[in-house]
């Protein structure tokens, strides 16, 4: 196959692979989340720096942009609902617990679909609705290592 033909169709299944749209993180609950080009996760914590790191079962927070565009009309940015990833290409709310996927040099496992929003909720308050406690997903990082905008996500297997 020629070179040209090879390189556009890796470009086509690139684009139909499930990939991060962007890195969020803050110092602070219950606030959203800035933008980052990249961030460093570290094994069984999380995003470095980020607020919602620790050891615990949610350690990464995940939601999809097709989450975002239900809510087309409220301008929202990527890190409004305080997802440390955004991501494209993957629906995120049917992977079963314990799914393993592969984000940039990391490994993630799946702990929780969804999340109760609590009554005085600030991203809740500012946006008005909310779409991560039926679409986030949260995760523990098994392997750490760098994520960058642009980096593919692989479902691996079940634990």
């Amino acid at each position: 196959m020629p070179y040209n033909i090879l390189k556009f169709n890796l470009e086509i299944l690139g684009d139909l692979m499930a990939k991060v749209i962007s890195i969020n993180k803050s110092d602070t609950k219950g606030v959203v989340k800035i933008p980052q080009d990249s961030g460093e996760f570290i094994e069984n914590f999380g995003l470095k720096d980020d607020a919602h790191a620790g050891n615990w079962h949610r350690q990464v927070s995940l939601l999809g942009v097709e989450s975002f565009n239900k809510m087309e009309g409220l301008n929202l940015k990527y890190g409004d609902f305080a997802e440390n990833l955004t991501t494209e290409g993957i629906v995120l709310y049917e992977l079963p617990i314990g799914t393993l996927l592969k984000i940039g040099e990391t490994i993630q496992e799946v702990t929780q679909i969804g999340k109760e929003c609590h009554k005085g909720c600030a991203i809740k308050q500012t946006v008005g609705k909310c779409v991560m406690p039926l679409e986030g997903i949260f995760t523990k990082v098994i392997k750490g290592g760098l994520i960058s905008v642009g980096d593919f996500i692989e479902i691996m297997d079940s634990k």
